[in-house]
């Protein structure tokens, strides 16, 4: 379950960013989640609700928005989602490998869908 160690970073960076602007509530914290991470979204949230217990960020809203995968190809430059669907994917992942332009059949190298990033924090400054 590499969901726990993800946001066990995810949550110390949430945490010192809103304590270094004085933050003393965690309100809402947004993430950009690639499908190609094979992040489970219900792992993520039970993570961030074990790790932020006790924290300023406990009972914050984690709002995670799944980004489906995307490529660019190199022939024609064809840029957009692709489906990799039935494919077998091994880890570590770079493109699966049988991925081509679904217009012309180039090669194409993928430019979304394995990131995984902290978007927002919504906090409540100290008055």
């Amino acid at each position: 379950m590499h969901e726990f160690s993800v946001m066990q970073s995810m949550v110390e960076m949430i945490l010192s960013m809103a304590e270094a602007k004085g933050a003393v509530k965690v309100l809402s914290v947004s993430l950009r989640v690639g499908e190609l991470t094979f992040l489970n979204p219900e792992q993520l949230r039970f993570a961030f609700e074990v790790l932020t217990e006790g924290t300023i960020a406990q009972g914050a809203s984690l709002l995670i928005e799944s980004v489906k995968p995307a490529v660019r190809c190199r022939r024609c430059g064809y840029e957009g989602e692709v489906d990799y669907r039935g494919e077998e994917v091994h880890l570590p992942l770079v493109v699966p490998l049988s991925v081509k332009c679904p217009k012309c059949g180039g090669d194409v190298e993928l430019i979304a869908g394995r990131e995984c990033t902290l978007t927002s924090i919504k906090v409540k400054l100290d008055e």
